[in-house]
């Protein structure tokens, strides 16, 4: 697994076509914004994995919403951290703060 860190913001690519920017930090919560082409689905993991039962095509939730859970709560005490520190500057606190 890659794990990146990124500050309110900030994107990150996912091949050519899907871009992921931190929109905001609040607590325990990461606001993102996904920018991708319409035919790519983009879904909640509880709805990804709705859809694979649905289908019959199963999965492990456990194992794929930790990999998806693990390094957002990660960026969540980064951000914390940066916070605390005095690290982020006053339009990104604000930002985190009124989001």
């Amino acid at each position: 697994m890659l794990v990146l860190t990124r500050k309110p913001k900030q994107s990150i690519m996912i091949g050519d076509d899907v871009e992921v920017t931190v929109l905001s930090i609040d607590g325990e919560k990461v606001r993102l914004g996904i920018q991708a082409p319409s035919d790519v689905p983009v879904h909640r993991i509880e709805i990804y994995m709705a859809i694979q039962q649905e289908h019959g095509e199963g999965g492990d939730r456990e194992d794929v919403g930790s990999e998806v859970d693990d390094p957002l709560r990660a960026l969540v005490r980064l951000a914390r951290d940066e916070r605390r520190a005095g690290r982020v500057s006053g339009q990104a606190s604000r930002d985190m703060r009124t989001t």
